[in-house]
């Protein structure tokens, strides 16, 4: 794997790290409580419950390994950031499409986006694009649709 900042909100870097301890001391001992009860019941042959219980245990296997890596390079993103008038992870900002129409995005890490909430990946076509840019400056995003060009309204 490459070396990537994963950026997270406080609030969602204590959900990650909570899902990672239940995932450690709670998951994994129930799914291998499951794997040797299938065992006793019907062996490990042609056993449906002893397979299930299998892959079970391998999504979270690498759900913890997911979330290591993850955790292991955490930048967190500040309440409150200063943009200095250019935008970041962590910026609040305000764009104007060609036909005058407003949006609003926060841009966040992976693991904040909700796009119907205005929250938008620093990963997505449109927070790449916005990313370093200043107000006023035109921006171009290649959608699906084609090429949109932004205005940048606001930062905050």
């Amino acid at each position: 794997m490459t070396l990537r900042e994963t950026y997270l909100t406080p609030k969602t870097l204590k959900r990650l790290e909570e899902e990672l301890e239940s995932l450690r001391r709670q998951k994994r001992q129930e799914v291998a409580d499951r794997i040797q009860r299938a065992k006793e019941v019907g062996g490990t042959v042609d056993n449906a419950e002893y397979d299930d219980a299998k892959n079970e245990q391998s999504f979270i296997e690498g759900r913890i390994q997911d979330l290591e890596w993850k955790l292991h390079q955490v930048k967190l993103i500040p309440a409150h950031t200063s943009s200095k008038g250019v935008v970041k992870v962590g910026s609040h900002v305000v764009v104007e499409d060609e036909h005058k129409k407003r949006q609003e995005y926060t841009i966040v890490g992976v693991d904040d986006a909700d796009p119907l909430a205005g929250k938008i990946s620093h990963e997505s076509p449109v927070g790449k694009a916005l990313l370093t840019h200043h107000v006023s400056e035109l921006v171009q995003v290649g959608t699906p649709r084609g090429n949109v060009t932004l205005k940048i309204v606001k930062i905050r």
